[in-house]
């Protein structure tokens, strides 16, 4: 039995995976012939903003013990790269800069994945001091999450007035020489009217945007799809100020879908998750805090890492258990359909 405080299960047993019917391979393979180039590692559930990705007061804090230390980081990436053919590394929160040794984080990465692309999704909010020496470790890519420029409305979104800081952090890791700096921007109803203010800021800056759809992940839970915005809605708001040509995607598991803005250079992306699912190309894996493989971002399911790392466990015996936590990957998440339950976890506690 799950016991739930706002997003974090308290107790959460082991998920056994069934992996007697599992090709003898390497890589994470699942039954739908998908193969997790992707990893995403959630470094802690604290957040320096609130967003409705977590409660006002923020999510309980995980105890320091159950955290994974940098250093186990480091081998678990060492072995998604080197033994389960993990070509990306992408760290996430919480807000991952809330961590005093990312940078130390970074650099254990690259050193035990080398030439493997290391980014980072943050809020911004701290970035401008940090930029330059999460270069210098190793760091390669940058995502912004920005809903909004418009001062008053930003401070609603994220119930904290610091949209300067967030600027000062895009503007330092563009000056930082992270190519390309992305800002996502989560699509809601509240800030449709805005988009085209938010793009036009976007290309002048030198920056790509994506938009994202609003998913069922809040802690709120306040989430309906019936009053989400869609990727065709937001298209004919743009249309009126720009001119969008489809690019399409460049990979067919890239998230996001492109439009070049004006004849280009610039583009803005559509990462939409919900209202145009790509689950079937879905090619990512998901290590939370706590040290467990979550196969997808909507499902319960959580095989734990940690534990037997700390007791002993070889990097094949892990490799091991990442394996058959992704052989059993479902097949999409379900939103809008009877059987679809939203996660106990909220965003916040997942990592994106």
């Amino acid at each position: 039995m799950t016991s739930v405080h706002v997003g974090i299960p308290t107790i959460r047993p082991n998920w056994a995976p069934r992996v007697s019917d599992r090709p003898d391979t390497p890589d994470l393979l699942d039954r739908y012939a998908r193969v997790a180039r992707d990893l995403r590692v959630s470094l802690t559930e604290k957040c320096s903003l609130r967003c409705t990705c977590m409660p006002e007061e923020g999510l309980p804090p995980i105890p320091r013990e159950a955290l994974l230390t940098a250093d186990e980081i480091c081998r678990l990436v060492g072995i998604a790269v080197q033994r389960l053919g993990i070509r990306e590394v992408r760290f996430t929160g919480g807000e991952p800069l809330m961590r005093r040794d990312l940078e130390q984080i970074v650099a254990g990465c690259a050193r035990t994945a080398p030439g493997i692309p290391l980014a980072l999704t943050t809020n911004g909010v701290g970035l401008a001091h940090r930029a330059q020496a999460l270069a210098a470790a190793g760091l390669t890519r940058v995502n912004v999450s920005l809903d909004s420029i418009d001062r008053r409305q930003f401070a609603t979104l994220t119930r904290r007035d610091r949209l300067d800081s967030v600027l000062a952090g895009i503007a330092a890791a563009r000056e930082a020489g992270f190519s390309p700096v992305k800002v996502n921007a989560v699509l809601m109803r509240q800030t449709l009217d805005a988009a085209g203010e938010l793009l036009q800021w976007c290309v002048g800056q030198g920056v790509e945007l994506r938009f994202i759809d609003q998913m069922p992940l809040d802690a709120d839970r306040t989430w309906a799809q019936e009053s989400m915005v869609s990727a065709q809605r937001l298209l004919d708001v743009l249309g009126r100020r720009f001119d969008l040509a489809a690019v399409g995607r460049d990979d067919p598991a890239a998230p996001a879908e492109q439009w070049q803005v004006d004849g280009g250079p610039a583009t803005v992306g559509i990462i939409a998750s919900v209202t145009r699912s790509f689950c079937s190309e879905c090619d990512r894996t998901r290590l939370t805090t706590e040290g467990t493989v979550r196969p997808c971002l909507f499902s319960d399911r959580e095989t734990d890492l940690k534990g037997a790392l700390r007791a002993g466990a070889t990097d094949e015996e892990l490799a091991q258990l990442w394996r058959g936590a992704m052989w059993n990957k479902s097949a999409g998440h379900e939103i809008g359909t009877a059987e679809f339950t939203q996660p106990a976890r909220s965003m916040g506690a997942i990592g994106g």
